[in-house]
């Protein structure tokens, strides 16, 4: 029954992210990589509800290397750069689990990755739909 409504919560929890493609707004390459990014995501969630540890690693795996694609950086924002680090947490937090054959740790990490991913959409929202349309998206971007 625990599991049962671990499972629930998180199918809930996934449902829930707004994909960033579909808006016309976003390059090609970065709609690619938020496919990807979501596959993924869902293969974890199905390890989990399995409890196929193999899964969960190896599609855990899948989502750090996407990180590291030219196309994740989406903005140049100081709060941009801390949810893709604490994404990054989570994933490894996410395999160290697996390993570990740890079910209910990985079912943390998957619903931290998640909460994480809505945040840093959120915040990709906000300052996108902030910008002037007479300025180009560069001028606005923060430097580090």
């Amino acid at each position: 029954m625990k599991r049962a409504s671990y499972v629930l919560t998180l199918l809930v929890l996934l449902a829930g992210i707004p994909a960033m493609s579909g808006h016309g707004a976003e390059p090609k390459e970065v709609s690619e990589i938020m496919q990807k990014k979501l596959k993924h995501a869902q293969k974890v969630l199905e390890g989990i509800a399995m409890k196929d540890f193999k899964k969960i690693n190896n599609s855990a795996d899948e989502l750090l290397f996407l990180t590291r694609e030219a196309e994740w950086k989406v903005l140049r924002t100081r709060d941009y750069e801390n949810y893709s680090n604490e994404f990054r947490r989570n994933v490894q937090s996410l395999m160290k689990n697996a390993k570990e054959e740890n079910l209910d740790a990985c079912a943390l990490s998957y619903v931290e990755l998640t909460l994480t991913c809505v945040k840093c959409h959120k915040h990709v929202r906000e300052v996108r739909m902030g910008r002037l349309p007479s300025l180009p998206s560069d001028s606005l971007r923060s430097e580090r």
